[in-house]
């Protein structure tokens, strides 16, 4: 999910990362409306706020929206530069270093707000900024690594684009485009994902309370653990299958030849005139 870049993504690559990453974020937007009364996924609403409180000239809550928004710009801008310097070096820790920070914002949520949140004003502004500086951090992730093809904080693009694909469905020639197919599926699977985790937030909020952060937080760190997983597995294979050819000397390999064995080989046959 997060080890590929750009235009060498696979379309499962895409809707991994899109499904988990929206159930991550309609669970953050739900959450955060029971509590907060604010939608954190998404700076649309914000900006609406904005112009009625310039409008009217109340500037200090000019100041707190305009920060929000702000600080959504702001986590967007800081995953791309990490992906861009980073990139080079480690694919891997460029793409997940903006998710690390996700889930230490989310569980500083989670966990000021378990302990020590006493419902002041003051308190709820700051816990939204930091979760749209949070949501901000995905969303540009998202796209930066997909080429533009998966943001998962807000649907409108979504249903936007698929709306436009439906309609170019109704014609026989779009219907057996394979890239417009799997485009449909990848949307499809966003806004189905998203759903689901403002549902799930919303049954398990009266429960969990300020500890559904917790539970995103875990799914957060599926999306870095299964690429952990996966490129351990492929370093393993390759470090094994480079010393069966060459014969370099390798621990893991090593270790592998002494659980399973080494294979036999066929003895090589002499030619009848090499006696």
């Amino acid at each position: 999910m997060l080890r590929n870049y750009s235009n060498s993504r696979t379309l499962g690559d895409n809707i991994r990362l899109g499904t988990l990453t929206a159930f991550t974020a309609g669970t953050i937007n739900i959450a955060s409306l029971l509590i907060f009364l604010s939608f954190t996924s998404n700076v649309t609403g914000h900006y609406a706020i904005l112009a009625a409180e310039i409008s009217k000239a109340n500037w200090a809550q000019v100041a707190v929206v305009g920060g929000w928004i702000f600080l959504f710009f702001f986590g967007s801008f800081l995953s791309n530069f990490i992906v861009i310097n980073f990139n080079k070096k480690s694919k891997y820790f460029a793409h997940a270093m903006p998710i690390v920070l996700e889930i230490i914002c989310l569980l500083f949520v989670g966990v000021y707000g378990q302990f020590y949140y006493q419902k002041t004003l003051e308190e709820t502004e700051y816990l939204v900024a930091l979760m749209l500086f949070a949501t901000g951090l995905q969303n540009g992730l998202t796209a930066s690594i997909s080429n533009f093809s998966v943001k998962t904080t807000h649907l409108t693009g979504t249903t936007t684009d698929l709306g436009i694909l439906v309609s170019m469905f109704t014609q026989k020639k779009y219907r057996k485009n394979g890239e417009l197919i799997g485009r449909a599926k990848l949307l499809s699977s966003i806004m189905f994902a998203y759903v689901l985790g403002a549902v799930f937030s919303g049954l398990t909020y009266y429960y969990l309370e300020f500890r559904v952060f917790y539970v995103i937080s875990v799914c957060l760190l599926i999306v870095i653990g299964y690429d952990a997983y996966k490129i351990h597995i492929r370093h393993f294979n390759t470090k094994y299958r480079y010393n069966r050819i060459y014969r370099k000397p390798n621990v893991l390999a090593y270790l592998y030849e002494k659980i399973h064995g080494i294979p036999q080989r066929e003895k090589k046959r002499k030619l009848v005139f090499e006696d």
